[in-house]
């Protein structure tokens, strides 16, 4: 059962709490209150400012999971403090089993705001996108709560940002990851389930996957440390390096997309930073 009162007291406090800084925005001027102003925790948490302002206010209407885990992010809070959050909404919080839970740690969440120069993302290794930077939305698209390889084989629109020459490889590269995946957590339900619904939607899935592991990739190196070409609609190709730069928690990484100092795509991804600044501005 949702504590509505509680909720909103307890959303104040934690969005009182946090200074521009601890979530990558600049304090600006004329701040009058401690902490994160309303919009812009509804920014980061990618709601309506409306929509955040009425669940403060003691009158909006009852979040979602998926909402409650957008909030916990924006507000960078702890384990405890997103399991909180959770009962207060009438929610049982995200299971801590291995690979099971989506959490993002605020350290970590940390660390991708002070990646201001390269794109870097957090993902399970299942390849729900957990968290990412304002250069991964530059550069990727805002992916925050979708499955990177359901949308690859099930929506052809996805592969639109990378050379169709470069297609067949990184369709293999997934298979090889989710197949690791599954073998080092056969009993967890999260995976099985992506595999089992890629299976039934996308024939060329249920092909890769059924044929021989060695020639699938099975030993799961995946895309790690490979080379990736995105298409951007303003800037052209760019040819960036695909790092896993630290596993963390169960089933989570970090990665990071990287170029080599004085090369074209360093100079790209420089430019791309000011096209991303300017759309999130706009």
């Amino acid at each position: 059962m949702s504590d509505r009162e509680e909720l909103a007291g307890f959303l104040l406090r934690c969005r009182e709490r946090l200074c521009p800084a601890e979530v990558g925005l600049p304090d600006g001027v004329r701040r009058r209150t401690a902490g994160l102003r309303r919009e812009e925790v509804a920014r980061l948490a990618g709601m309506s400012v409306d929509y955040y302002a009425r669940l403060e206010q003691n009158r909006g209407p009852h979040p979602s999971p998926r909402l409650l885990a957008a909030l916990a992010r924006a507000l960078r809070l702890e384990q405890d403090d997103r399991d909180h959050l959770f009962h207060l909404a009438g929610h049982v919080p995200p299971g801590r089993s291995s690979g099971g839970d989506e959490h993002v740690s605020p350290a970590i969440l940390l660390i991708l705001d002070r990646l201001h120069d390269v794109p870097a993302q957090v993902m399970s290794d299942s390849g729900d996108v957990l968290a990412q930077n304002a250069m991964a939305v530059a550069l990727l698209g805002p992916n925050v709560g979708r499955n990177v390889v359901v949308r690859w084989f099930t929506e052809p629109a996805s592969r639109l940002r990378f050379r169709a020459a470069d297609a067949d490889g990184m369709s293999r590269a997934y298979v090889a990851d989710l197949r690791a995946t599954l073998v080092g957590r056969p009993d967890d339900p999260g995976p099985a389930a992506v595999v089992a619904r890629l299976r039934a939607g996308s024939a060329e899935f249920a092909a890769l996957w059924d044929a021989d592991a060695e020639a699938a990739g099975g030993e799961g190196t995946g895309r790690r440390g490979m080379g990736e070409t995105v298409r951007h609609p303003e800037i052209g190709e760019i040819t960036v390096r695909r790092q896993v730069l630290v596993a963390v928690e169960a089933g989570q990484r970090v990665i990071v997309h990287t170029a080599p100092a004085g090369s074209r795509a360093a100079g790209q991804l420089a430019l791309l930073r000011v096209v991303g600044a300017q759309t999130m501005s706009a």
